[in-house]
């Protein structure tokens, strides 16, 4: 079972749950309160806790299609680059790995273009590259859990002024008037629920994108691995495969006595 199954069957039970529960508040007789009503009596906390909850699906969506293993290592990259390796063209496969723009491709084109530097160059390039794309991936992942933290931050802002609200109101009013004193007693909960509901999926994608992550790039040294395994580094050396510019050239020592000079 994956992932979008057991998503969709959660929401299902969910939706048949709120739709049992109204029914049950409806035959009882008794009123429920909408979004729009929660939203409201949550206070100011709301718009920003909402617009936590956007970039959390946004994060979320974005970091489950990135890590997927056909955006990580696509079956056909990877078959291509494997019939070029057979075929010694490496070349070939340093200009398809950089047109490809997949991160397996960006990690071989690495590697080919170290090849004419010995077997040290062209494994420390590869790692370079997969130390790159794996802290990119997880750079864009820790947003999830800097929601994770603030939700509940701004949550707890909101109860605070919620209690606040609500001692003003037995200072002024005492225990006369109810309606006022629920009321602010509503934001507090609202608020402190919404940050909470917020965090805790906030975090669970967190840890859920944090895996996925970890077993692609897995996958992709693995792939890669066997692909320069066995690599005839002696036949390469000293030629240029890819086009990468080489910034070091010989000394020139003449140059370096005028600036002295």
């Amino acid at each position: 079972m994956n992932l979008r199954s057991v998503l969709l069957g959660t929401a299902l039970l969910g939706l048949l749950t709120l739709t049992a529960s109204a029914q049950e508040a409806e035959a009882a007789g008794v009123h429920h309160k909408t979004l729009a009503d929660l939203f409201i009596e949550g206070g100011w906390v709301m718009y920003p806790i909402t617009l936590c909850s956007v970039a959390m699906m946004w994060f979320m969506v974005d970091g489950f299609i990135k890590t997927s293993a056909g955006k990580m290592y696509p079956a056909e990259h990877v078959t291509q680059l494997r019939e070029l390796f057979k075929k010694g063209d490496y070349v070939g496969a340093y200009a398809f790995a950089k047109s490809a723009g997949s991160p397996v491709a960006d990690v071989v084109r690495a590697g080919v273009a170290f090849t004419p530097d010995g077997k040290t160059m062209t494994e420390e390039a590869i790692l370079s590259e997969i130390v790159r794309i794996q802290g990119e991936l997880k750079g864009r992942s820790s947003y999830l859990s800097v929601i994770g933290v603030c939700t509940p931050m701004i949550g707890l802002t909101g109860t605070v002024t919620g209690m606040m609200s609500a001692f003003e109101t037995l200072g002024t009013s005492g225990v006369g008037d109810p309606s006022k004193l629920s009321g602010a007693i509503g934001e507090v909960l609202v608020a402190t629920a919404s940050g909470l509901f917020i965090a805790i999926p906030a975090f669970m994608a967190y840890y859920l994108l944090a895996n996925r992550i970890n077993k692609g790039v897995h996958d992709i040294t693995e792939i890669v691995t066997g692909l320069f395994r066995a690599f005839p580094y002696e036949d390469v050396e000293g030629r240029k495969v890819g086009d990468e510019e080489i910034y070091a050239a010989k000394p020139d020592w003449s140059a370096s006595s005028n600036v002295q000079g």
